[in-house]
């Protein structure tokens, strides 16, 4: 008997076993169910109306059989069958309801036509009722049944929630449903809520997140607060860093709301959560006076800086925005992203695409012509450190000719604003990069000064933006995901950050405040230690740094020592005479400069230097020109060694005593 028991369990479990059992075999375990539901309703309807448990019925014995005939049909319509047991909701249920209504009809309209004698017409509600509280009842049953199988054998990890608000409720029930995760725990810091049970699941302060890991075993913390402020939550952070569990959070509000992404959809903390900080409103006024109905040109339109402008320049309607970028593949993607939301937005904005390259002076002037150009944001630039360093010739010709033509094409078409994206490696440059960012906002500072300039010269000094191509902290997610190690230049080592749609921002915003030659800084907020944020990481991603006192830990953290012109920390100015503005995180700096003549003198020196691939005299043109420069002691180019034979003769660049040397 006992074995007779065991089978026929083991029958019903693999008949519901959502691993074993196919779709096909469950609709049909539900359409059996319901063909012994529809008699039994049908036969429990006569005898509560005629009170007796053995209703007579011989004039109608026939609509038990024809009541099933005729529902599972309509049922099937009305798609009860479809519906997957495991995510049943209110609609199964409405369905039913709609369902056991229209057969009920049908029923009724059967007896009639038949004109069956002596049919109580109180029998139809009263199965209508039956109908649906036994249908509706069996498939709750199913379903309890179904999850208390999947919850047995699934296998679960241990997670805690922080928020027990809507947010926090939402992400709960989506993983019950989705059974891989189990909630053991909510943390809120709302004394409030603190002991309720949400889904069963207890409320606890943040005091006893330790106790509540070590006894569960828990993996990850899931953080599902998404309209928290930046600062509080980079804070919140930081307190659950020592608990050595991985961190995730929940889509932000923004997201949440435009429809981009849901609850369940859980991710990895973005290091905007580490460095970020409250954003300042823009403001509306600033943002539009260069490009409201307007031609506004991006060059280097497809690089990090440049498309995130173009996506905030399109949100100012201008009257057409052109795309100046020399690789292809890169125009061509920014082209498609912005024609997807152009059209979104069902704009009228025009959307011009040229590609081309910033040393090519005529093209650029031919652009800026025959688009009738009146606001250019100059972004196209080298701006690796390593890179430029090791291909000085071309950082040169892009960097600062590159700048120098943009600057000419817009004086000689009567640009109205003209706006260089530049770096705070420019300040106090040991680089290459630096140094010739730092020139280019000379060629502007120069080009300002000269009489009857129609066009406002400007520029932006900013650091490192969070996600941009060269970036640390892209590379870091990639070191960690592939088990490491995590490579840091040097321990002491320190960076701004600040996010590109924020950076865009303010550069459109400190276009607007130009007045000629400004040197505009932004506000980068506090410096950030580069192994810091390493360290934070590997731990928030709930795994440990290998060191020599953890030797089997997780992630090893490598420095791999400086790079070439590379220093320890940047500065966003060069000396101390630096002026406020109405925007609270743009600032204006004074700050000395070059002739007009004297620019050009240079220039027309290092065009030749380029021309003659003297990289010695490129580097000692530069240092006079940018008198904070601080080269290398070595030329680092790939090509300078293996062309130096070639100089020798050169009368441009005579290798003699006479050459001034390099500072160590």
């Amino acid at each position: 008997m006992e074995y007779k028991y065991k089978k026929y369990m083991d029958l019903v479990h693999n008949a519901f076993d959502v691993h074993t059992t196919s779709r096909l075999v469950k609709r049909i375990i539900l359409i059996l169910v319901d063909l012994c539901i529809i008699p039994f309703s049908l036969w429990a309807a006569f005898a509560l109306r005629l009170g007796e448990v053995i209703p007579r019925m011989p004039d109608f014995w026939w609509i038990v059989i024809a009541a099933p005939l005729i529902s599972i049909p309509v049922f099937y319509t009305f798609g009860l069958y479809r519906s997957m047991l495991r995510y049943m909701g209110i609609q199964v249920g409405w369905a039913l309801v709609k369902g056991m209504a229209v057969s009920t009809l049908l029923l009724s309209a059967l007896v009639f036509f038949t004109q069956t004698q002596g049919f109580p017409r109180s029998v139809f509600i009263i199965y209508f009722s039956f109908g649906v509280l036994l249908m509706g009842g069996s498939r709750v049953l199913m379903r309890a049944y179904l999850m208390a199988i999947i919850r047995l054998h699934a296998p679960k990890e241990a997670v805690i929630i922080y928020g027990a608000g809507s947010a926090g409720v939402q992400l709960a029930t989506a993983l019950v449903n989705a059974n891989d995760s189990k909630v053991v725990a909510f943390i809120d810091d709302d004394k409030t809520v603190q002991g309720n049970l949400i889904h069963g699941i207890k409320v606890f302060n943040k005091d006893k997140l330790q106790l509540l890991i070590d006894k569960y075993n828990v993996k990850q913390i899931l953080l599902a607060m998404p309209s928290i402020r930046k600062s509080a939550r980079r804070k919140l952070l930081q307190s659950l860093d020592k608990f050595g569990v991985r961190v995730r959070t929940v889509p932000g509000m923004e997201d949440l709301v435009s429809g981009k992404s849901s609850v369940e959809e859980i991710q990895d903390v973005d290091v905007l959560d580490l460095l970020g900080r409250d954003s300042v409103p823009p403001d509306e006024s600033l943002l539009k006076a260069c490009i409201e109905n307007k031609v506004v040109m991006v060059t280097g339109a497809g690089g990090s800086i440049g498309s995130e402008l173009c996506r905030q320049i399109i949100k100012s309607n201008p009257n057409t925005l052109v795309l100046l970028e020399q690789s292809e593949y890169a125009l061509y993607q920014i082209e498609k992203e912005l024609l997807t939301r152009l059209d979104e937005q069902k704009s009228s904005i025009k959307l011009i695409s040229v590609l081309g390259s910033v040393q090519n002076k005529f093209r650029l002037s031919q652009t800026i012509k025959a688009c009738k150009v009146k606001t250019i944001y100059h972004a196209a630039a080298y701006k690796h450190v390593p890179l430029v360093e090791h291909n000085i010739i071309e950082g040169v010709r892009n960097n600062i000719f590159g700048t120098s033509y943009a600057a000419e094409a817009a004086l000689e078409n009567n640009v109205e604003t003209f706006i260089l994206i530049s770096t705070d490696k420019a300040v106090r440059p040991t680089n290459l990069m630096g140094a010739s960012k730092r020139f280019a906002e000379l060629i502007l500072q120069a080009y300002s000064k000269i009489s009857n300039v129609n066009t406002c010269f400007c520029m932006v000094r900013f650091g490192n933006v969070l996600g941009s191509s060269g970036s640390v902290v892209p590379l870091f997610r990639e070191q960690i995901l592939s088990g490491g190690p995590v490579t840091v230049t040097h321990p002491d080592i320190i960076r701004y950050f600040m996010t590109i749609p924020e950076a865009a921002q303010l550069v459109i915003q400190a276009s607007s405040l130009g007045q000629g030659g400004d040197v505009f800084v932004l506000d980068m907020g506090e410096p950030v230690k580069i192994l810091d944020l390493a360290y934070r990481m590997i731990r928030l991603m709930g795994l440990e740094v290998r060191d020599e006192q953890n030797s089997d830990a997780d992630i090893e953290i490598k420095f791999t020592g400086l790079r070439p012109g590379e220093k320890l920390y940047e500065e966003l100015l060069i000396g101390n005479n630096v002026a406020n503005t109405s925007h609270p995180r743009i600032q204006r700096a004074e700050e000395d400069s070059v002739s007009f003549d004297d620019i050009k003198d240079y220039m027309a020196k290092l065009d030749k230097a380029c021309s003659h691939y003297n990289c010695e005299l490129i580097v000692r043109l530069l240092t006079q020109v940018v008198l904070e420069y601080t080269p290398s002691k070595e030329i680092m180019d790939t090509l300078w060694f293996k062309n130096e034979h070639n100089l020798e003769n050169s009368q441009l660049a005579p290798r003699n005593d006479k050459v001034v040397k390099l500072k160590p």
